[in-house]
């Protein structure tokens, strides 16, 4: 599983300054910000105090220094955070920010007065001096985020917040950019629903890969039963979940799916995938992906069913902003008379991530067609009870973009009695959520996450990536 960390994660830091103001807080705020993100494990890119006045950027030389640096780390930086320890000069930021053309968010922080540390010695006037600098970056039509308060200290409880909040919009924005997705399979022939436009996708940067599954069962059927890639996989299917009662055969048949899908996919540089599942796989291959499926999404590398390759961008933006794993569901079902619940489900690929125990088995609905023996695969249990984000993304093809929905509620421990993989969802006013949803012609998918990231998720869609995404007001 996806384990939180920003060990990885590299920001610029910009720290303004304007000549009149006093210098030392110049220097000090660049101190300040830098410990704030080393104390994260995050790497700063910032100006030397010996490259320029206080290591902050005023003049138009100091705006080329500063741009050069980010331009030489350009491929390293997620985001910039821009610091206002004083007023800053609104302009010597703007052009850093416009020479360096990074494309990649930017946080903007000022730095708050103390009442009484207000004669000119110690003056910041950083609250009107962030009006200005945001001023000019409107004009530059460089996009931007804000903090929580308009005045926050870089060594803050609140500002830390934030700054997770902006590393999550940093991760989604990177991940989506030249995003490569698999395709594998083709849409099953009943579910219009999950329809996209590729071309839509490939001018936001994401490209899919097709695969045939003609071509996965011929790759399958080449491996040998003994094959060393395939023992290990069976090794690793029976240590991720509990197979008793399920034969044997139909364990080597997933760990050959799992191993053909597994190469292809390195092989193509492919992130993520959507697969085809009804019901193509199971009379002629005789298995449910659903296992498989669910293991890849487990280890952050999300996979959808039923080729809905909108519904795998969801999982992957909540993957990318919380870093634990995502699971495509069906807004499913009322649950009793309560208007801000309903039964969340599939039939499963949840990941292992999702359940609070789980186990492998067949799958109920397609066994009554093409008998059980073929469907055994499936991962079967109860959604554990905590905090949930959903998202949904479209191609909308009439408007020639992307659409979506982000918002959060709860998985509850709410009795329920089915089959498959389900949770109960507790959402504030549900019914508007359900309302939008069907009055803007939305999916019955929706990719949910064990956490709080739908803000983060829609500044990143929105703001950074231009896609038309509403948030849901709990």
């Amino acid at each position: 599983m996806a384990q939180s960390s920003n060990a990885s994660m590299t920001l610029g830091i910009i720290v303004g300054n304007r000549g009149f103001f006093p210098g030392h807080l110049a220097s000090e705020g660049r101190r300040d910000m830098i410990a704030a993100l080393t104390a994260k494990g995050i790497k700063p890119i910032a100006l030397e105090e010996s490259d320029s006045k206080h290591g902050a950027v005023e003049s138009l030389q100091d705006a080329r220094k500063c741009a050069d640096l980010f331009k030489k780390h350009r491929e390293e930086i997620d985001g910039v955070v821009v610091t206002l320890p004083n007023f800053g000069d609104e302009r010597a930021i703007a052009n850093t920010l416009r020479w360096a053309n990074l494309g990649v968010p930017v946080l903007m922080q000022a730095t708050p007065d103390t009442p009484s540390r207000m004669l000119i010695t110690d003056r910041r006037d950083s609250f009107c001096g962030k009006m200005s600098a945001c001023n000019n970056l409107a004009q530059y039509g460089i996009p931007y985020s804000l903090t929580t308060l308009h005045t926050e200290a870089p060594n803050s409880e609140i500002f830390a917040k934030d700054l997770d909040w902006f590393l999550a919009v940093c991760r989604v924005v990177k991940g989506l950019k030249r995003l490569r997705i698999g395709a594998i399979g083709a849409r099953p022939t009943a579910f219009n629903t999950v329809r996209y436009s590729e071309k839509i996708l490939e001018a936001n940067g994401i490209s899919i890969e097709t695969l045939d599954l003609s071509e996965v069962m011929g790759r399958t059927a080449r491996l040998k039963d003994d094959d060393p890639k395939v023992r290990d996989r069976i090794a690793a299917i029976r240590k991720y979940v509990s197979t008793q009662s399920i034969p044997d055969a139909s364990l080597v048949k997933m760990a050959k799916l799992g191993t053909v899908i597994d190469t292809w996919m390195r092989d193509t540089e492919v992130t993520i995938s959507a697969i085809q599942c009804w019901t193509s796989l199971e009379e002629f291959f005789g298995v449910v992906p659903c296992t498989v499926m669910s293991m890849m999404s487990d280890q952050g590398l999300s996979s959808a069913c039923e080729v809905d390759v909108a519904g795998v961008v969801g999982m992957h933006a909540l993957q990318l902003a919380s870093q634990t794993p995502s699971a495509l569901l069906d807004w499913n079902n009322n649950y009793a008379d309560d208007p801000d619940k309903a039964v969340c489900f599939h039939c499963s690929n949840l990941p292992k991530h999702f359940f609070k125990d789980v186990r492998m088995d067949f799958q109920e609905i397609i066994a009554g067609t093409v008998g059980k023996d073929n469907t055994f695969g499936t991962c079967v249990g109860r959604v554990k009870s905590g905090p949930m984000s959903f998202a949904r993304f479209s191609t909308n093809d009439r408007l020639g973009k992307i659409s979506g929905y982000v918002g959060q509620g709860e998985f509850t421990d709410d009795p329920l009695d089915t089959f498959g993989g389900a949770g109960v969802v507790r959402i504030p006013h549900l019914q508007k959520l359900l309302r939008y949803i069907c009055e803007n012609g939305f999916e019955h998918h929706v990719a949910a996450n064990f956490s709080t990231v739908a803000h983060a998720v829609h500044e990143a869609t929105t703001r950074y990536l231009g896609w038309d995404v509403h948030t849901h007001q709990a």
